[in-house]
């Protein structure tokens, strides 16, 4: 398709409705824990800020930032990619911006409109205002914020990790594109459908002269689709690189192992820690990759650019945040009951076992039976006849 009929399709999109998801956006509304928060603070972009915190936060307390992609809202795309289920399961904080018609008709994030794109300018500083407010609000440690978005939503991410590199760890992009490649329309087309390359050192000056940030780098984990006829993927490649240069680190990757049956492909430092990772989602058309995570538990509903891929992006992102291990902690707390038939039952049980231990009985051998010991013991507390 030529550079004149993608841009005469993209005009049409919203006569035609071809990237609006009505049905799916107002089903997922109705079911979504997010809320709005108005009055966060500067909103030069005349986005909308949705968020989620769990009644339980891990420490020290982190925040994700997730950004929808074309045609979708934050509460349909936090039903298909399952980022409040991940937040409620893992206890970290959730903010989600949402784009308006009155910025985008297809409610794309402008990641390529000088305004949006620039520090303290447009949607990216919106966005920023709106970490700074959930980090005030819920005392979220500044080391630990983290972005990721898909499509448009990814280009966003690259941009918000290029104009504010000082205040996210590590993001992730989903099918989308890096960060000064388009200052208008024309070159945003350009980079989606041919994705042209470009040397290393040319994508990690556009980062550097985006702040007067200088290192650390945030990390960063990247995702695509290899049949994607949206945002070609030579994108992730781009990615890939321009990250690579601003982290100072060989195009050979270190490691390329599969992950759930796909080729994954990471970067470290002399410390071993992984700074760029990249998972190429073979067979996979434009959208975010759904599946069972590691814990056999599933984060997300399939739908429009939400695609059963048999892995789990949003979990294996949240891993690579560093936010996965808090599960231990977080399955002790719902094993607690709300409200305890025998509040001291474990006391009982420790009794037993040292009245036992000090006076055994003459007709049993050395040691006891500790089933016997938990069998009297809930006798004597009440739950067991």
């Amino acid at each position: 398709m030529s550079l004149a009929r993608n841009v005469d399709l993209l005009r049409r999109l919203p006569r035609l409705d071809g990237l609006r998801l009505p049905d799916f956006g107002t089903s997922a509304g109705a079911s979504s824990p997010l809320q709005e928060i108005t009055g966060f603070g500067d909103n030069p972009g005349a986005l909308r800020m949705f968020a989620f915190v769990p009644a339980q936060l891990q420490k020290p307390h982190a925040l994700v930032v997730v950004l929808h992609g074309c045609g979708q809202t934050a509460a349909s795309y936090d039903l298909g990619a399952g980022w409040s289920t991940l937040a409620r399961h893992y206890g970290f904080a959730l903010v989600m911006p949402e784009q308006q018609r009155i910025n985008n008709a297809n409610t794309c994030f402008n990641w390529f409109n000088p305004e949006d794109t620039a520090r303290d300018s447009g949607e990216a500083r919106s966005i920023r205002e709106m970490v700074a407010h959930m980090a005030r609000a819920h005392r979220i440690d500044p080391r630990r914020v983290f972005i990721t978005g898909l499509s448009a939503g990814g280009g966003m991410t690259s941009v918000m990790l290029a104009t504010y590199p000082e205040v996210f760890a590590a993001g992730a992009v989903i099918a989308g594109l890096p960060y000064g490649i388009a200052s208008n329309l024309r070159e945003a087309l350009d980079g989606m459908f041919h994705s042209p390359e470009r040397p290393e050192r040319e994508l990690g000056d556009f980062v550097r002269r985006a702040s007067n940030h200088r290192g650390p780098w945030p990390k960063i984990s990247v995702w695509h689709g290899s049949a994607d006829r949206t945002v070609n993927p030579g994108n992730a490649n781009e990615i890939v690189k321009q990250w690579l240069d601003l982290h100072d680190l060989p195009a050979t990757p270190m490691a390329e192992t599969n992950v759930d049956g796909y080729p994954r492909q990471a970067w470290w430092n002399k410390d071993g820690e992984t700074l760029v990772e990249s998972y190429a989602i073979t067979g996979m058309a434009h959208g975010t990759p759904l599946g069972l995570a590691d814990n056999d538990q599933r984060y997300g509903v399939e739908g429009a650019f939400l695609i059963e891929a048999g892995i789990s992006s949003s979990y294996h992102i949240a891993k690579f945040f560093g936010l996965t291990g808090w599960i231990p902690d977080a399955k002790k707390a719902q094993a607690k009951p709300a409200r305890s038939p025998a509040p001291h039952l474990a006391r009982t049980i420790r009794a037993k076992v040292a009245e036992e231990e000090a006076e055994p009985k003459r007709d049993q051998p050395r040691g006891f039976d500790l089933g016997q010991i938990i069998t009297r013991a809930l006798t004597a507390a009440g739950l067991m006849k």
